[in-house]
């Protein structure tokens, strides 16, 4: 089934994995909201991208932390798309720390933007969603949703509630006609991870485009084999080891 013609919102498209879907949405048809971001110049250059490349998007710039922004932009952008098929919640940030060093502040915001905005807007969502016969939301976790890794106790928690949270809503949903997906990947060379991992390279390193493309897949092979997610690791790690 083609996807041309739907609708969708897509957090964290000021860059990185979020403007690489931005654009693959565009060429695949499909009306997009770049939801949230207080950096309204980095979506404009996403939405830039999106036109370039025959798309149709709308910019609701805002924190996504602030709860009125959430329900009121939510609803903005319903109106704009006139109903919605798909929700992809790509925003996120990452953080490493040694975890005796790590602020209860920066635990909080960690897990608000990580864990508690994808819940809070899924439950905005739920109900256009059920009116759409392309129901999808999917949710960008991680592999340290699966495996803690040194100096990331923080954001290894917050995704291991996203993933948690993605089985669960799942599980209540799937008769209703929604989709709901965890994409996984490991280490994706975006800037987040440049500030976050310095010592690594691009070198054997996961694109944006790697995931967009799994994005894709997801979206336009929904038949009855249901893909309930799918884990990603850099060329270099060793198979089913995350």
């Amino acid at each position: 089934m083609s996807i041309k013609g739907c609708r969708a919102i897509l957090t964290g498209a000021g860059g990185g994995i979020g403007r690489v879907i931005a654009v693959a949405l565009a060429k695949e048809g499909v009306k997009t909201v770049l939801f949230g971001g207080n950096n309204k110049e980095k979506l404009e250059e996403t939405a830039k991208l999106v036109k370039e490349n025959g798309g149709e998007c709308v910019i609701i710039s805002g924190n996504l932390t602030d709860d009125k922004f959430l329900s009121v932009g939510f609803k903005k952008a319903v109106s704009e798309l006139g109903g919605l098929d798909i929700l992809i919640n790509n925003a996120g940030m990452a953080y490493n720390c040694d975890f005796d060093k790590t602020a209860i502040e920066v635990y909080d915001k960690i897990m608000n933007i990580n864990a508690r905005v994808p819940f809070y807007l899924s439950q905005l969502a739920i109900s256009e969603l059920l009116k759409s016969n392309r129901a999808t939301i999917i949710n960008i976790a991680s592999v340290v949703a699966h495996q803690g890794y040194p100096y990331q106790s923080v954001y290894s928690a917050s995704k291991h509630a996203l993933l948690g949270f993605t089985k669960s809503l799942a599980q209540e949903v799937f008769e209703k006609g929604v989709r709901v997906h965890a994409i996984s990947p490991g280490g994706v060379y975006t800037d987040m991870i440049k500030i976050s991992r310095p010592d690594l390279t691009s070198d054997g390193m996961i694109m944006p485009e790697d995931i967009a493309n799994t994005v894709m897949f997801l979206l336009n092979n929904r038949t009855n084999a249901v893909i309930d997610e799918i884990i990603l690791h850099r060329s270099g790690k060793t198979p089913f080891l995350v």
